[in-house]
């Protein structure tokens, strides 16, 4: 979360979103949120908990190109 957030302080082409999945229930539902964080690229890329800075920014990347 913090990193998706840091991103989009130092970008204006990122955009973060953070959510509480117990206040949004459905979006949790909708999203299949088993675990925190979760994390969705774009719709593209998802992966679950704390994941090394170089890997998260891989995700975005392979998020990037798959559009």
């Amino acid at each position: 979360m913090r990193l998706a957030q840091h991103m989009s302080v130092a970008s204006e082409r990122v955009r973060s979103i953070v959510i509480e999945a117990t206040e949004f229930p459905d979006l949790a539902r909708a999203y299949r949120v088993m675990g925190v964080p979760k994390v969705v690229i774009n719709d593209r890329v998802q992966f679950e908990g704390a994941v090394p800075e170089a890997d998260f920014l891989g995700a975005v990347l392979r998020a990037v190109e798959a559009a």
